[in-house]
């Protein structure tokens, strides 16, 4: 989402008729964010005052595909959570009890207010033996005031506390696409991912056998494709560039 649809809140040129394109047609698609923080209502709310009418239910977050990997493996469970309401809410859809008292999980996700108190709280219920996953491994993230700490940092201060590595499930674990995938009940064979990063986007869409399309409006620049011992399968400037080869199979 950010650095292909927007930068922060100011939309990217050419992602409104992109969407729309998508939408008109009549293609599966999924716009996927590693970002925890929000609920897919407030993403949608986000997208549309920047411009960008996404539905709500083609908005797939590491928070979502978090929770449906725990209903997969431990349905029922219950979990200790360092996040937001994005993450809070996707476990509480899926039946999970949010508890501090012998967890299955601690579930690391994004905060913009981490507290040392929660993350002391995290290291010893994972010293205890509860299970640590994480919803991505970003380790940091922008803001208008510059780079913000992400859950990539804050789960290694808990891994270097106790030894213990967490299970990222958000890009580039081929997991996320594998989920997306699942949810508009599409084939990698007939699926394209398109995204801004190499080392995230990019690679994850690659391991989990799908067309790759690079857009350098975001993190990685041109010049520094080559740079990566993988390629995407196109590169293009922006997603102003795709909206004519949307549903015409070039893709």
């Amino acid at each position: 989402m950010d650095g292909v649809l927007v930068h922060e809140e100011v939309p990217i040129p050419g992602a409104q008729q992109f969407i729309e394109r998508l939408k008109d047609s009549g293609l599966g698609f999924l716009v996927l964010t590693n970002n925890s923080i929000y609920t897919p209502r407030d993403l949608c709310a986000r997208l549309l005052g920047s411009g960008i009418d996404v539905p709500e239910g083609a908005i797939w977050t590491s928070a979502l595909a978090t929770a449906q990997f725990l209903a997969d493996q431990r349905p029922g469970g219950t979990a200790y959570v360092v996040g937001e309401a994005g993450l809070t809410t996707a476990l509480h859809d899926i039946g999970y009890v949010m508890t501090d008292r012998d967890p299955d999980y601690v579930v690391l996700g994004e905060t913009r207010t981490y507290s040392f108190e929660a993350i002391t709280r995290a290291i010893r219920l994972i010293a205890d033996g509860a299970r640590f996953i994480a919803t991505n491994p970003d380790p940091s993230g922008p803001s208008q005031q510059g780079m913000l700490p992400a859950t990539g940092s804050v789960a290694a201060l808990i891994s270097t506390a106790t030894g213990r590595q967490p299970y990222f499930i958000g890009k580039p674990n081929p997991l996320m696409m594998r989920s997306a995938l699942n949810r508009i009940d599409a084939h990698s064979e007939t699926t394209v991912m398109v995204g801004d990063r190499m080392d995230t986007d990019i690679i994850s869409g690659l391991e989990a056998g799908l067309r790759t399309v690079l857009v350098t409006s975001g993190s990685t620049r041109a010049d520094q494709v080559e740079t990566f011992p993988y390629r995407p399968t196109r590169v293009f400037e922006s997603v102003a560039d795709l909206v004519d080869l949307v549903g015409d199979g070039t893709l």
